[in-house]
């Protein structure tokens, strides 16, 4: 009688040292990557605000070193009484006599710092430049102005723009703006006093209305001005963490005093 002989299939070893090695690699870039991808988080949403804000404190500082350092404007301060819109704003010449306008006459120049906002009701303080140039401007953590609008304090529309999250993200809080609050920008000379009148929740990102000479929405025509004015346009990206929409806050001149 015949006796068969078992035959034992062995495993390739080899085989499976090689998948156990793709595995480990395939984990290890996973890790890295993940690592990787938390770096840029992190610095996004805290090292570019740090580095951002420092910057916008510093010039700030220097601007106001350069106009005589102004003692800045104690918080709390009572609030200056709206004016109606057809009212030209006083102007204190520190001479006694008061006159109509005073308005910035002098262009600055591109990506220059050359004023200050403050916003008490959201805390804010940071420097003006002009353009809305993102590396020159914006990502500086100031707050830019758009060319072709209006210098504060003149007829027409002082447009501005700044980021709502990252680089500083000065314009982060101004969705909490309500009519009667204070937009005050400092000038060498001047300090301006606008008072938040309407507000724009939602408008898109091409929608020109909003930083025309008299500001009115062009996708929701039923938001914004008729008449000619002083007006102040905030602008910025919302819905928070995107830019595919814009919010805006729209307030009218109401007081003008010399330094």
């Amino acid at each position: 009688m015949r006796q068969r002989i078992p035959v034992v299939v062995q495993r390739n070893s080899r085989g499976r040292r090689a998948a156990v090695r793709g595995l480990w690699t395939s984990a290890e870039l996973v890790v890295t990557l993940g690592v990787v991808l938390l770096l840029l988080v992190a610095h996004q949403l805290w090292w570019t605000n740090r580095q951002a804000r420092a910057g916008a404190a510093h010039t700030v500082q220097a601007l106001q070193r350069d106009w005589g350092d102004p003692a800045p404007e104690p918080p709390g301060a009572a609030a200056e009484p709206e004016r109606p819109a057809d009212d030209s704003p006083a102007v204190s010449t520190g001479d006694g006599k008061d006159r109509a306008g005073g308005a910035a006459t002098t262009a600055p120049r591109r990506s220059q710092a050359y004023a200050v906002i403050r916003i008490p009701h959201i805390g804010l303080t940071a420097p003006v430049a002009q353009g809305i140039s993102r590396s020159a401007v914006l990502d500086k953590g100031y707050v830019g102005h758009y060319p072709g609008t209006a210098q504060p304090g003149a007829t027409g529309n002082f447009a501005l723009a700044a980021h709502r999250n990252t680089h500083g993200e000065p314009f982060r809080y101004i969705n909490r703006l309500r009519r009667g609050d204070r937009v005050t920008v400092e000038t060498r000379d001047t300090v301006y006093t606008y008072t938040v009148d309407k507000t724009l929740a939602q408008t898109g990102a091409g929608d020109g209305g909003v930083v025309a000479p008299v500001p009115r929405s062009n996708v929701k025509p039923y938001v914004g001005y008729r008449a000619a004015g002083s007006y102040v346009t905030l602008t910025t990206c919302t819905p928070e963490f995107t830019s595919r929409y814009r919010l805006v806050v729209w307030g009218k001149l109401t007081d003008v005093r010399g330094r």
